[in-house]
């Protein structure tokens, strides 16, 4: 009860915050930023190994740069998910702009639900709820459980704002089955980091071996629905674009890994193309190869 509690108040509290306009919002991220970066040197270790792991071609400088502009944009990213819990439904569409969002309708057209697969890149979780608004049909947002009480119930109650369905990983599956006969579409981030039990398969991603998920993969074949990629661009402060890049549209004619492969390296790409925007204080890797024996 008293966790519960306060639970409660801290999405009360973190409400409050919410109501702020943007301008005041980032005035506070300014702030946040010396705090994080400066003061508490909050995974500036785990962010510089992953760093310099990732871009080992990359000067020392040029990985400086990059960690100081992620500390940047990563208060800016923790204020605009606050935001999210009240943001009204025009002010994200303002925001977030899909440039081709007659894809999805195109393939709900066809009679075919969508799977899309992006990362922890730029503000996913505005896009997510952008996506929300583009057709009539069920919307799911996957997630991974959070340990955390008031973090797992906050982000619970944004993701289901505008009509979004929050189903836990473990429970794909069984709403993909209960919306069999129905069309769909699913979101996935396809970079979380596997547990250790879970860790199947290895690839190459960023240098270094890497640990993936194949959830999306069994049920892509599964579904056989088509899986598309949300590729995110930061166009200025707290103003975004995504584009929907069709990668595979009859999984079950693919052959082993080709899905995950797919997912993982347009990511790659997108990391290379702007890195600030990835989530670098995430211990993505965890163990290799040889811990899982």
């Amino acid at each position: 009860m008293i966790k519960k509690g306060l639970s409660r108040l801290g999405i009360f509290f973190l409400y409050l915050i919410s109501l702020l306009p943007f301008w005041f919002l980032y005035l506070i991220a300014d702030v946040l930023f010396l705090v994080l970066y400066y003061v508490t040197n909050y995974r500036r270790k785990v962010v510089q190994e992953n760093l310099r792991n990732s871009f080992p071609e990359k000067t020392e400088k040029e990985r400086n740069n990059i960690e100081k502009e992620y500390y940047k944009y990563l208060a800016d990213l923790i204020v605009e998910i606050i935001k999210t819990i009240s943001i009204s439904e025009k002010e994200i569409k303002r925001r977030v702009t899909a440039t081709n969002p007659d894809l999805v309708n195109s393939y709900y057209a066809e009679g075919r639900s969508v799977i899309a697969v992006g990362g922890h890149y730029c503000n996913w979780e505005m896009a997510a709820l952008n996506f929300c608004f583009y057709g009539t049909e069920k919307f799911m947002i996957v997630y991974k459980p959070l340990s955390n009480l008031l973090f797992e119930e906050f982000f619970f109650k944004t993701r289901s704002r505008f009509g979004g369905i929050p189903v836990s990983m473990k429970q794909t599956l069984r709403k993909m089955i209960e919306y069999k006969n129905e069309l769909t579409s699913s979101v996935f981030v396809g970079d979380q980091t596997p547990v250790k039990e879970e860790a199947n398969y290895f690839t190459t991603f960023l240098n270094q071996p890497t640990p993936v998920f194949l959830g999306i993969e069994k049920v892509a074949k599964l579904t056989n629905d088509v899986v598309v990629f949300y590729d995110m661009k930061r166009v200025k402060r707290g103003f975004y674009t995504y584009t929907l890049v069709p990668l595979v549209e009859n999984p079950k004619l693919t052959q082993p890994y080709e899905i995950t492969e797919a997912h993982v390296k347009y990511l790659e790409l997108m990391i290379k193309r702007e890195p600030q925007y990835w989530l670098w204080s995430h211990r993505r890797w965890k163990f290799k190869p040889e811990n899982t024996i």
